[in-house]
């Protein structure tokens, strides 16, 4: 599995999990549902997130490392 889509899976897992706790617990939970749409959004500009240099640090590849090119 690559990072992409490792990525998309883990950011779609925060919001999920954050919107059911401000039903639930509270509402302020919705920053952080706020927080990971704004790191999503500057990450389209720079290609960066945090959780990216994570997923490399425990092993796993950009989708095109496979073909020999790192992105």
């Amino acid at each position: 599995m690559t990072i992409e889509r490792l990525l998309r899976g883990i950011a779609g897992f925060f919001i999920i999990v954050s919107l059911i706790l401000s039903v639930y617990h509270s509402q302020d939970w919705l920053w952080f549902t706020g927080f990971v749409g704004l790191n999503l959004f500057q990450s389209s500009f720079s290609n960066w997130c945090p959780v990216m240099s994570i997923l490399k640090k425990f092993g796993y590849k950009n989708e095109g490392a496979s073909a020999g090119t790192t992105a």
